[in-house]
């Protein structure tokens, strides 16, 4: 990286490092976990069928439960998977499979925040928390046959963590098919909520810019509310890094929006209140109709006042704008993070931003490789084009 990036404000008092390579697609939707001898051909089969009827990429080992040891293969599914469902059923401490397949998901859970959902399937929560009854028993009986006192205190600390997590029991439904109609809705909401932002075709030089923005944003910290704006010419790729920046961090976000073309928006007849409700309803997830910009600044300060959200206005070019969509950092829960992209650096003045990044033009290699992607769908230019490439890469540079 250059010279060609600045910040302007206070320091980052986040000492995170977060590359962009931590975010990745993911390779399913769904990573399923359960005894099989309990519900593999009940109601596994019918959640599966009902996941797959809805689009929703679901990884199901159907070679179960195979020796002790679980195959590398099955633990990179489960770390390619965006959420994992534990079903908890009575004998599903019986397998020592099943109990490292959990070590794993939790795993995943805190290094890759993958989502978890417990399925309580004829066991009280109660029961897995504290390993007791028959979910007690069967646990015991495979600790008396590996007499490794190591390993069961892991699972037994697994089973206590996975039980205090929200979850869904059996027995708060009136039958399984209404339960399973429950999980697809849950899985749906969290697969949009983490739905990834396309950010460019050929994203030359977007990962470092992208990761020193992130280094501003402090994200470590949950008492304080940070604004960060994003400022340059238009067409030098704010609204790309921004996008970049969505897709690595709004998995830790309660709620978060990516409000784009604000300024075209705003041109329109309702503009202001069409950004309003797309806010609303982006991070609440519920269907909202405000019809009056200070009826939905009022929404937006008393709804979100307790939430810790992500929120990124791509550019902005009049400060109304703001004052209706985020007049005050008080409108939002603490943790949260605003982001502003913006050609005017004065807009960033009120309410004043904590940093404000500079974004400056490619640097000759990085100009010189986004062309040859262009050009000849490669990362240098064919032989025969190199000096008259670095020519029109000079030409576009005098233009900004």
């Amino acid at each position: 990286m250059t010279s060609s990036m600045a910040f302007q404000g206070r320091p980052s008092s986040s000492s995170l490092h977060f590359s962009s390579s931590s975010f990745r697609p993911w390779n399913h939707d769904v990573f399923l976990s359960f005894r099989g001898e309990d519900v593999h051909q009940t109601f596994i089969s019918h959640l599966y069928q009902a996941l797959h009827q809805s689009g929703i990429n679901t990884y199901i080992d159907n070679n179960l439960e195979i020796g002790e040891e679980i195959s590398p293969a099955l633990f990179k599914a489960i770390e390619g998977s965006m959420i994992s469902i534990i079903i908890l059923s009575k004998n599903y401490a019986e397998s020592r499979w099943c109990l490292e397949e959990l070590l794993k998901i939790l795993d995943c859970k805190e290094k890759m925040k993958q989502i978890v959902l417990p399925i309580f399937y004829d066991v009280d929560p109660s029961e897995v928390r504290h390993q007791k009854e028959d979910f007690g028993k069967v646990l015991t009986k495979l600790s008396e046959r590996i007499k490794d006192n190591v390993k069961v205190l892991e699972w037994k600390a697994a089973l206590k963590q996975v039980a205090d997590l929200s979850g869904f029991p059996l027995a708060s439904f009136r039958n399984e098919s209404e339960l399973i109609k429950t999980i697809i809705q849950w899985v749906d909401l969290r697969r949009i909520n983490h739905a990834s932002l396309h950010v460019a075709k050929y994203p030359v030089g977007i990962d470092s810019r992208a990761q020193d923005v992130y280094q501003h944003l402090s994200i470590g910290r949950n008492d304080i509310t940070c604004m960060i704006g994003i400022v340059g010419t238009g067409g030098i790729g704010k609204t790309t890094i921004s996008k970049e920046i969505y897709n690595m961090i709004s998995s830790q976000f309660e709620g978060s929006c990516f409000l784009k073309d604000v300024r075209e928006t705003s041109k329109r007849a309702g503009g202001l209140i069409q950004l309003q409700n797309r806010l609303l309803n982006e991070i609440l997830r519920i269907s909202l109709d405000v019809r009056d910009i200070d009826i939905g600044v009022n929404e937006i300060r008393h709804r979100l006042c307790t939430k810790r959200v992500l929120l990124i206005f791509d550019d902005v070019n009049e400060l109304i704008q703001l004052e209706n969509l985020a007049g005050d950092r008080n409108w939002f829960g603490l943790g949260s993070r605003i982001i502003i992209t913006t050609r005017d650096r004065h807009l960033l003045n009120n309410p004043k931003a904590d940093s404000i990044y500079k974004v400056e033009i490619l640097n000759n290699n990085e100009a010189l490789r986004l062309f040859s992607w262009h050009a000849f769908e490669k990362e240098e230019p064919i032989e025969n084009y190199v000096e008259l490439s670095n020519k029109y890469c000079n030409m576009l540079k005098a233009f900004h």
